[in-house]
Order: C-alpha cells, then structure tokens, then sequence
C-alpha cells in the first residue's frame, strides 16, 4: 500500500474476527512504531503487549471507551519514560507519533485498529498503572486495540483548506 493511500484510507476500526494476530506482525508493527520521530531522538517510549484475555476483558473495566477489548486478539500499551524524557509532554508527542506509525502499519498489514485516549485524564492513568503494574517513571500515553476488521469504514472527506495559513494567520 503506498503511503498516501494508507494515511487517507485507515479507519477506526472497533470490531474484529476471532482470528489470532501472528507474532511475526506484532513485532512489525512495534518495529513500525519505533521508527517514529521523537523529541531530541529520545525514543522514550514502551510497548506492553496485551494477549491475555483475562487481561483484555479488563481493560473495559478501566477505560469507559474500549469495550472493543472484549473480542480484540491484541491491545497495546504505548507509554513513556520519565528517565529517557523528562519533559512528560514530550512523552506523550514521541508516544503519539509512535501511535499513529503502528496504526498506519496495521492498516497496511490488513489489521484494523482504534486509537483509545489515555493521558492527560488522569482518571484512564491511575487504573492502567494499576493493571499492568508499571514503574513509577512510566507514564501510559495511549491504548491500541487491534485485530482483523470485522467492519469496514468509508473514508471521508478531510482536506479543508479554510485551515491552511501560509506565512502568517
């Protein structure tokens, strides 16, 4: 799929297939997800990779909008270290574009995927902390759920050129 057409094209996807995702596409799609940007080269960020049922249908428990964890084969945690950057909104900029790197690569891989919002609500934090037992130096940005598309989404029409500005407002 080129570029392009993959960043017009995906779709939030929230229902998936049964269908378990191999291990060799995980690790393309963190491997996707490493070569994002970041802040200073950083790269401050980590992945907990979700497969457990158990832990996957907990997940709804602690976040009010990821229901879609429930029949998910995957999620994936992207979280930032405090001991890599320390400025924490630097954190969640190299986590977002690490996000939005591994969605892209699902969609290209024939995965759909939903971006769930965790940081800055503290309230989404507090409970993952507690769930997948994380340090004290890392911080949960975002929360991906993921697996073979059991729906399929139009992609609408974005481009708005009444938000572009050339040189000054």
């Amino acid at each position: 799929m080129e570029t392009l057409e993959a960043i017009r094209t995906r779709r939030s996807i929230r229902k998936f297939t049964s269908e378990p995702i191999e291990d060799e596409t995980v690790n393309k799609l963190l491997e996707a997800a490493m070569y994002a940007p970041s802040a200073r080269d950083t790269q401050s960020w980590h992945f907990i990779v979700v497969t457990m049922k158990e832990l996957l249908h907990r997940i709804p428990r602690v976040h009010p909008h990821a229901n879609m964890a429930y029949e998910a084969p995957l999620a994936i945690l992207v979280c930032g270290d405090l001991n890599i950057e320390h400025i924490t909104e630097y954190n969640a900029i190299n986590c977002a574009a690490a996000t939005e790197n591994l969605l892209l690569a699902a969609h290209d891989l024939g995965l759909g995927g939903v971006w769930l919002g965790v940081y800055p609500r503290l309230e989404r934090m507090e409970p993952l902390v507690k769930l997948f037992e994380l340090p004290e130096n890392i911080i949960p940005i975002s929360l991906i759920v993921l697996g073979y598309p059991n729906e399929k989404h139009s992609a609408p029409q974005r481009f708005k050129k009444s938000r572009i500005h050339f040189n000054k407002w």
